[in-house]
């Protein structure tokens, strides 16, 4: 890799392996960046200068929306305005301090996307308070956890989920004084908490507690904005405290990307709000849009009209996961195919020359804009006709769905990396460079980054092709787990955050993730398996959904459980079975079960798998892998120890049966 690269600019040359570290590579900050990471403007203390500021200077503007569902009909998006939205923060954080709460206090958050959410995140702002978000998605365990680790002492908490902190209370009444509602909640309810010395609000109660006139403490950008639970893959949640300067100069730096990469965001904007707001990623959006004076409009909470509040709210803006994006994917790819012979040809047509075009350095809105009115404006109609940028983040988004979105969406489409450690994005991909797609982009303007060996992977960051673990420093970086200085050094050595993950640079600059350091063991054989690089072979399977790979270091061989495809199997079944079989009994049938082994090993010799990388055998689970299991993360991680526990007798059977084979 030259020094400077297309978009990215070397500052600190490689550093050899030594002392029993690993060796290193040569920090890189992107070209936007090249002069100095990204400084806080003087006098900028608080996110909640973005609010205030906003009330202040457009205070009739819409900023929060929700549409009302009553008898089963639901209404347009009803609006509040800067003016209303600060007002009600105002007094929110008045009446939190006439509860005996002082600056530096902790405040619990639970619930889904809503006003709520967010008046009850700035009312913490305008007090100079921390506030914790609940895990919408973990059970009464983590919530429990979670109250008392972070001595929450008052939480905010959606209507539906008050019976969830009810039954939790009396083992985390230490320090909970109060539940308030984000609506009403019942004389029963308040009873119960009234007994265990907690007293119970409901909305309004407590907006009637607090005063507009009340004194706002001074702030300080050291002042810690959130403790943010990861949910982890491995052990208890751990608390990642994100300080006001990390928050405002992460808001700061998506500014800064997108005055030079594309179009700042303004009054004009709307942004649809359905990631939780329990994590970093739509938090730090949505304290953007508020910054920079846009409108929020939050989803209803339910996936089936999804797409029906996207018409209705029209956004310009749209975050979403490599979920929801491969399911809109798969909705419009179903559409074209039964669209005729024709049609498909012409759309075929379309977008090869719009590919070839922006392969060729076109922007987006360049490339084919004949093409983008007369084949493509349904495709840019179901995200609401107005839409105008596209992000993408969480997970790796699978290339094609990328490239189709490009292409097909009317935007332009940029995917990130980043953790709940980095205060959500520290790698993106540039508006309108094609070139990076597959890749995560580059570091963000307030981040360095380098990779480090991992020998024991063969990953070696030193290498004509750098690979190696991502580590990463800056000034939106986090400042340690809560109460686990223990934890903080196992990842933060010698000043450097270490990810876990496994990249590898591009002779662009930019980044791709390539494998995950952490999910490796050793097979009885001596040999290393990474798992993970092994099951997102697999899921190039078109029989499956997802799969738990797993490799027991007494054996020298793998196992997996797996969701097949319920439809492929089934069309298997009409097939080969020739007999009617319910889903749940396919799935035990032995030869049904062959067929997934084999279609998954011919899979996996196609990516080169290793011998010992193949399976051995094969357990399907026709009900997938969820968060109310607790087998994976509200980000779809699979959690390991979690899976073994929950599928140990499907394991050691799998293990005995393919002995029992071998033999």
């Amino acid at each position: 890799m030259s020094t400077v690269t297309a978009y990215t600019v070397k500052v600190e040359e490689a550093r050899p392996a030594m002392d029993k570290k690993p060796s290193a590579g040569p920090v890189y900050r992107c070209i936007y960046a090249k002069d100095g990471l990204l400084e806080l403007p003087a006098g900028l203390e608080s996110p909640w200068q973005f609010f205030s500021d906003s009330a202040r200077r457009i205070p009739n503007k819409p900023v929060l929306g929700r549409r009302k569902v009553s008898d089963g009909k639901v209404s347009p998006y009803i609006w509040i305005t800067y003016q209303e939205a600060y007002d009600a923060a105002i007094r929110l954080g008045s009446a939190i301090r006439t509860l005996g709460v002082n600056p530096g206090g902790h405040c619990g958050i639970y619930g889904s996307n809503c006003p709520e959410w967010v008046i009850a995140m700035e009312a913490c702002n305008s007090q100079s308070m921390t506030y914790v978000p609940l895990y919408d998605t973990l059970g009464a365990n983590a919530v429990e956890f979670i109250i008392n680790h972070a001595e929450v002492s008052i939480v905010f908490v959606q209507e539906s989920k008050i019976s969830a902190i009810l039954s939790c209370l009396p083992r985390c009444s230490s320090y909970l004084k109060a539940i308030v509602s984000f609506a009403s909640i019942s004389s029963t309810q308040k009873k119960e908490a009234e007994e265990l010395g907690v007293s119970c609000f409901s909305w309004e109660e407590f907006l009637e507690l607090g005063s507009l006139n009340c004194e706002l403490p001074p702030k300080q950008k050291t002042d810690i904005c959130t403790i943010m639970y990861t949910s982890g893959t491995t052990g208890e949640p751990k608390g990642v405290i994100l300080t006001n300067e990390a928050m405002m100069a992460e808001v700061l730096c998506i500014d800064r990307l997108l005055f030079l990469t594309d179009k700042v965001c303004s009054e004009e904007d709307t942004y649809f709000s359905f990631l939780p707001l329990a994590h970093v990623y739509d938090q730090v959006m949505e304290t953007y849009f508020i910054y920079k004076g846009s409108s929020i409009g939050f989803w209803r909470g339910d996936v089936r009209y999804l797409m029906e509040d996207i018409q209705e709210l029209k956004p310009t803006i749209f975050s979403g996961v490599p979920r929801v994006y491969d399911r809109i994917y798969t909705g419009i790819s179903n559409k074209i195919q039964s669209g005729g012979v024709l049609s498909k040809k012409l759309f075929d047509y379309a977008y090869n020359y719009k590919l070839r075009n922006m392969e060729n350095g076109l922007p987006q809105d360049k490339a084919a804009p004949l093409l983008d009115s007369f084949v493509f404006s349904k495709i840019k109609q179901a995200f609401g006709g107005r839409i105008r940028g596209l992000l993408s983040g969480a997970a790796p988004l699978p290339r094609h769905v990328e490239e189709f979105l490009r292409v097909t969406s009317g935007a332009p489409l940029t995917q990130g990396y980043g953790l709940t450690e980095s205060c959500a994005g520290c790698f993106t991909s540039l508006s309108n460079v094609f070139p990076m797609i597959g890749t995560v982009g580059v570091p963000v303007p307030t981040i360095e980054a380098r990779l480090e060996s991992v020998p024991e992977m063969g990953y070696d960051a030193l290498s004509s092709t750098p690979r190696g673990e991502i580590c990463l420093r800056g000034i939106s970086m986090f400042s340690g787990y809560y109460k686990r200085n223990d934890l903080t050094e196992e990842v933060v050595v010698d000043g450097w955050f270490h990810t876990g993950d496994i990249g590898e640079w591009q002779q662009d600059g930019a980044m791709k993730i390539i494998d995950r350091k952490k999910n490796i063991f050793k097979l009885s054989q001596g040999e290393y398996v990474a798992v993970e690089s092994i099951e997102n072979k697999y899921l190039r399977c078109p029989v499956i959904t997802s799969i738990w790979v797993y490799g027991n270091s007494f054996e020298s061989f793998l196992v997996a459980i797996v969701i097949p495809d319920r439809m492929a199997l089934e069309d298997w079944a009409v097939n080969n079975l020739h007999e009617a079989v319910d889903f749940k009994s396919l799935c035990e049938n032995p030869k049904a079960r062959k067929y997934i082994l084999d279609e998954l090993n011919s899979t996996g010799q196609k990516n080169q798998l290793k011998g010992f990388e193949m399976l051995k055998a094969v357990h399907l689970e026709p009900t997938p892998f969820d968060v109310e299991r607790d087998l994976i993360t509200p980000t779809f991680k699979l959690k390991r120890p979690q899976l073994l526990n929950y599928y140990k007798a499907q394991v050691d059977k799998l293990y005995s049966e393919a002995k029992g084979a071998k033999a």
